[in-house]
């Protein structure tokens, strides 16, 4: 497993992402990660903000919206593979990692449910939120804020930065 970990160290692009002083590497990836992030979560939890601090819901559409978060996951989804191309065996061999994966698989299931019960809130007249509405919006926040906590946290609590540093 470290011998694999330490040949995708050694590919260009994560060679390149890891060590080019150009700010279109490392610096400019982390800056898409922020921005999907921004555009997947943000949006989520303006969305949860807004159920939660609501009685009433108005007749709304939010499509463009679900599109916005939809690329926001692909933004992250392409350029966290390439953060962990940079560094796999930090990423790989620490428990963190994993909890993030999970924390964001839960988070667009709720996600979905979310979107499935607002569909059924949509319509032309005004309808009170759901306690299941604000049940899945509580649990977003908590899994969104679990996920960024969980990702700050891997710049701190890796045990091995590098396989090639160990062969």
């Amino acid at each position: 497993m470290i011998e694999l970990l330490a040949n995708v160290e050694r590919t260009a692009l994560s060679v390149w992402v890891r060590e080019s002083p150009s700010l279109l590497a490392f610096p400019f990836i982390l800056f898409l990660h922020t921005l999907g992030l921004a555009m997947l979560a943000g949006l989520n939890v303006g969305i949860d903000a807004w159920l939660l601090g609501r009685r009433k819901l108005p007749p709304f559409e939010l499509p463009n919206l679900y599109r916005v978060m939809w690329l926001g996951f692909g933004i992250n989804a392409l350029s966290g593979v390439v953060l962990l191309a940079a560094y796999p065996t930090k990423a790989l061999t620490n428990w963190v990692f994993f909890a993030k994966l999970l924390f964001i698989g839960i988070a667009l299931w709720v996600l979905q449910q979310l979107k499935g019960e607002l569909a059924v809130a949509g319509g032309t007249a005004e309808r009170d939120v759901s306690a299941r509405a604000r049940r899945l919006a509580f649990a977003s926040l908590l899994l969104w804020t679990a996920t960024i906590f969980a990702g700050r946290l891997l710049a701190y609590t890796y045990h091995i930065l590098l396989a090639s540093e160990g062969l």
